[in-house]
């Protein structure tokens, strides 16, 4: 009896994930430059695409720090247009091209997550798509 119990838990469990919509997240004048969405919202996750620090159709000047806003700016955006915002992010990667720019990155970063910042992982790649670029940001948030 409790293994029949535990079975209709699990399968009912199964059938409500499936049930949850997909649903495209696509910021006002926000566009992408390649085959992808900018973000993605499931129940009450919102995955966002990576993003340079690109204000309008130009990365900003100023160095890492300003490209760090930027792109921390931009996921807001992506997260504001899904119900939530980027105080309720779970996870970020952040991707460096240069990690003699790691400090000055946390500095830009810090401010957007002064308490309990997500958790992250921060890499070194040895290029980025657009040429330039120093920093790519992807994240996921909850919708609270």
């Amino acid at each position: 009896m409790r293994s029949l119990v535990l079975i209709m838990i699990l399968a009912a469990g199964a059938g409500g994930l499936q049930a949850q919509q997909r649903e495209a997240v696509r910021p006002d004048g926000a566009g992408t430059r390649g085959p992808y969405t900018p973000g993605i919202r499931h129940g009450n996750i919102v995955y966002a695409s990576g993003q340079l620090g690109f204000r309008g159709n130009a990365l900003v000047s100023g160095g890492i720090r300003a490209e760090t806003r930027q792109a921390l700016e931009n996921l807001d955006r992506i997260f504001q247009a899904s119900g939530t915002t980027i105080r309720n992010a779970l996870k970020c990667s952040v991707f460096l091209t240069d990690m003699n720019d790691f400090a000055a990155m946390n500095e830009a970063y810090i401010a957007f997550f002064p308490d309990d910042p997500p958790a992250r992982t921060t890499v070194a790649v040895a290029a980025l798509p657009v040429p330039g670029a120093r920093v790519e940001i992807d994240c996921i948030a909850a919708i609270i």
